[in-house]
């Protein structure tokens, strides 16, 4: 039978089905143990218990849309034991090839949920845009015909009939992504933040149109200034804030107060009557030896003790399942999944744009948003030092845990921090502030807060910053991933979710926005697409299904395979399309571990879809060209020789060791944290979303993005020179230390050539077994090498990492469930 690709959107109402009966008639004994898990199949058969005895858990019947294994819709509950009426409807961008759209109707129970059948739509049905209203039979589990019977309707809308397919941003009025919690906000600042410092010397500027100049900021001086200088309140979302760390530490650029550790400025503004509340992730395990770093290292129970007795209101927020969800998802949001989201707000000078930038007697809200946690580890600067930052910067903030046992006692190479983050002023920085009131909300209550009642005596109303005709004013739009169980404020009528983007998942209202930004940029996009994150993992639907069950996985974001699907689309157009990806060498962690093993894993099968996909497309149109001229992937690395006068530690690491040999070899990745990306040079994406399938799912790891762009510097006739271009040569004269003109065109063959030759250089330089000086750049070849029709095999003489025994494929593991790894 044949597959359809179904590209585009799909829009699906399930309106109701008749003659169920949650589970009477049905087999409720078990067939065999097989290969199913104990644990499985005791959860299987104690749903199928309570599936067989309505009466004791009473009925609770959803229905959920499939493509083909890959989940994609579901409704909510409705205690209906006959017909069930859910009259929901769904947008659901979809990049599968498939045979059928399933529909599956459940019983949920505390325990899990059971099938009681499934109806089956060919694709073929539906690939020509066709309205299909249907009543559908439903099946058993066997494929036999019920007299049970289920009423949908569905229309496919192909982005090939998509008006804004590759068109880019294409008007100033480009009114952002549909159908989402927050609206685009116009006349808006903003301000990009490449690490969390930048040194003077490292100061390049970027010729910009209108005579501007790009001048790189200081992220955590400004975060420094902005909690100096608030009035009243100061709130603070994180996975972890470490109280110990100091914002300021440049000795060329003192200020006042600079050596206050984090927790002294809090306790301090506290003090002058600033309400300081902080959200921090509860990092919760099962043992309770373990709390007091927690398994991640948080530090979280230790900030909250740290600010027990003081003024400031420091809350640990356990990542609580929402009431709808069985025991087991129950345990797994809990135990499994984190609040991500890294955002502070606080009350600034008020500007008045219209009045040309005069001070007001009321104050502003201002937001920081990205992916920097104020925590341990995260200061850097673009020299990414190894060894040479050991006796000042960070001699007390000494990050390493990629080694068992690392102690600045026993030297570096300390493990280097990327990161990008954001800060937002203007009407979207009230979304920012909205998000954490709703987050405050469910976990705390209305106290400590302030109401809006209370924040109108002293802050202005939502108000632009810059005018319209302003050439550096900001179009924002803020996108999240979360759900009903970490925030207030969601309606519960199905017709008024839909209508701001939220989704059904077990009783429970799911915002994916974060996942529909990216989607919706990617099919904009024109020439290229530049991404860094921390992860790279999803469309598991598309994976060569070797050794594992796809269905298992449930990486089911879209943005891997829509990338790919670009380039396969441009290739039959006949046109260039660039896509630039660069990832952290591996995960962080102990290379050789399970966890680390799994996510590479999981890493490589995602690219070796991307790469299969493009391949075939250039043999299809016959072109004499290789996968990595349109998709190339990248990571960061750094190697020092050793200089005079360095600090010499005391101990040292463990013979025979990945930590003695790294030492040794005087080099170490550089972790990439950024979860960034932009499109064209004319939008840009940042937050604290990972691309995988934590992130972007909304039920599980709760996330932050903003997408922007400057209306008066799009991609229109010639290529956009506004902030997001001076920002991505900023990032890539850090990465590269050095311009070539082909950098400006990133869409070229002759610039992804030229980055791809300079990276295999670099590469070659950081692996060799000489150290003659500093590596000249940071940017290297991701250590793999594509052959055939897109098979991602090893780098010659690579197959583990440098000073390390850790395949660079990783390692498929049976011990991990998935849902823990992607």
């Amino acid at each position: 039978m044949e597959k359809f690709l179904l590209h585009g959107m799909l829009r699906a109402s399930i309106y109701e089905a008749n003659r169920l009966y949650g589970g009477y008639g049905y087999n409720c004994l078990p067939k065999s143990f097989g290969t199913r898990s104990i644990a499985k199949t005791i959860s299987h058969q104690a749903a199928k218990f309570c599936s067989c005895n309505p009466p004791l858990i009473g009925y609770r019947h959803y229905a959920t849309v499939d493509l083909d294994k890959a989940r994609v819709a579901r409704t909510r509950m409705l205690n209906k034991r006959s017909n069930p009426r859910w009259n929901e409807n769904f947008n659901i961008y979809c990049a599968h090839e498939v045979h059928y759209v399933i529909f599956e109707i459940k019983n949920d129970n505390p325990v899990g949920a059971t099938l009681i059948g499934r109806a089956y739509l060919l694709v073929e049905d539906i690939i020509n845009g066709h309205v299909v209203d249907r009543w559908l039979d439903i099946l058993d589990e066997e494929g036999r015909p019920t007299r049970s019977r289920i009423h949908v309707r569905l229309q496919f809308f192909s982005v090939s009939h998509d008006k804004n397919w590759s068109q880019g941003i294409g008007s100033p009025q480009f009114a952002g992504v549909p159908n989402t919690f927050f609206r685009q906000r116009q006349g808006c600042s903003v301000t990009l933040y490449q690490d969390a410092h930048v040194l003077d010397n490292f100061i390049s500027e970027f010729e910009l149109s209108g005579g501007n100049t790009y001048v790189p900021r200081r992220c955590w001086e400004d975060i420094f200034d902005a909690i100096s200088n608030a009035k009243y309140l100061i709130y603070i979302a994180g996975w972890s804030v470490y109280t110990p760390i100091t914002l300021v530490r440049d000795p060329r650029r003192p200020k006042q107060g600079g050596g206050l550790t984090l927790g002294e400025l809090l306790i301090k503004k506290a003090n002058e009557n600033v309400k300081v509340c902080i959200l921090v992730w509860d990092d919760r395990t099962l043992i309770e030896v373990f709390k007091k770093d927690g398994l991640m290292g948080t530090h979280d129970q230790e900030t909250a003790d740290y600010f027990r007795k003081t003024r400031v209101e420091c809350v640990l927020c356990p990542r609580n399942p929402d009431d709808g969800k069985s025991i087991v998802q129950g345990f797994e949001a809990k135990y499994m999944f984190t609040h991500h989201q890294k955002t502070v707000v606080v009350d600034s000078e008020g500007l008045n744009a219209a009045a040309g930038s005069v001070v007001m007697p009321k104050r502003r809200i201002v937001g920081f948003v990205g992916g920097i946690d104020l925590c341990g580890g995260r200061y850097d600067t673009q020299q990414h030092s190894l060894f040479r930052t050991l006796d000042n910067v960070h001699k007390d903030d000494f990050h390493q845990p990629n080694f068992g046992g690392s102690s600045i006692r026993k030297g570096g190479p300390r493990e280097p921090w990327h990161d990008i983050h954001c800060c937002l002023e203007g009407p979207v920085a009230w979304d920012v502030l909205y998000n954490f009131e709703q987050r405050w909300r469910k976990q705390v209550g209305d106290k400590h807060i302030y109401s809006m009642n209370e924040l109108n005596q002293f802050v202005m109303a939502p108000s632009e910053t810059t005018s319209s005709e302003d050439t550096n004013t900001w179009n924002v739009q803020i996108f999240r991933s979360i759900d009903g169980g970490a925030a207030s404020g969601f309606p519960e009528a199905p017709e008024k979710a839909a209508a701001i983007g939220l989704v059904s998942g077990e009783d429970n209202a799911i915002e994916r926005s974060v996942q529909d930004g990216y989607i919706c940029a990617i099919r904009r996009a024109k020439n290229f697409i530049y991404i860094e994150n921390q992860y790279f993992i999803g469309s598991s639907f598309g994976w060569n299904n070797e050794e594992i069950k796809v269905e298992d996985v449930g990486a089911l974001n879209l943005i891997p395979k829509e990338l790919s699907l670009k380039i396969v689309k441009k290739i039959e157009a006949g046109e260039r399309f660039s896509v630039y990806v660069v990832i952290p060498m591996w995960p962080e962690g102990i290379t050789e571990s399970s966890s680390v093993q799994a996510i590479l894993d999981w890493q490589r099968r995602t690219i070796e879809m991307m790469y299969n996909d493009v391949a075939n497309a250039i043999r299809r149109a016959g072109l004499n060209t290789h996968a990595r001229d349109y998709l190339s992937f990248f990571c960061l690395g750094n190697r020092e020789v050793k200089r005079p006068g360095e600090y010499l530690p005391p101990e040292k690491p463990e013979p025979d060791s990945d930590y003695t040999r790294a030492q040794s070899s005087r080099r170490f990745m550089i972790y990439v944290h950024a979860k960034m990306m932009i499109v064209d040079d004319e939008y840009i994406i940042i937050g604290s979303a990972n691309i995988n399938q934590r992130s972007m799912d909304g039920g599980r790891d709760t996330e932050i993005a903003m997408g922007a762009y400057q209306p008066h510097h799009l991609a229109i006739r010639k290529p956009a020179r506004g902030q997001i271009y001076g920002f991505r040569m900023a990032l890539w004269y850090e990465h590269l230390r050095q311009i070539k003109p082909s950098f400006t065109r990133p869409e070229t063959l002759e610039c992804m050539r030229d980055l791809n030759k300079i990276t295999d250089d670099y590469w070659k330089l950081y692996s060799s077994e000489l150290l003659n000086q500093d590596l000249p750049g940071h940017l290297l070849r991701y250590p793999i090498e594509v052959i055939g029709y897109g098979r991602v095999t090893n780098l010659p003489g690579w197959k583990q990492f440098p000073d390390t025994k850790a395949p660079v494929l990783g390692t498929k593991s049976d011990i991990l469930p998935p849902i823990l790894t992607t």
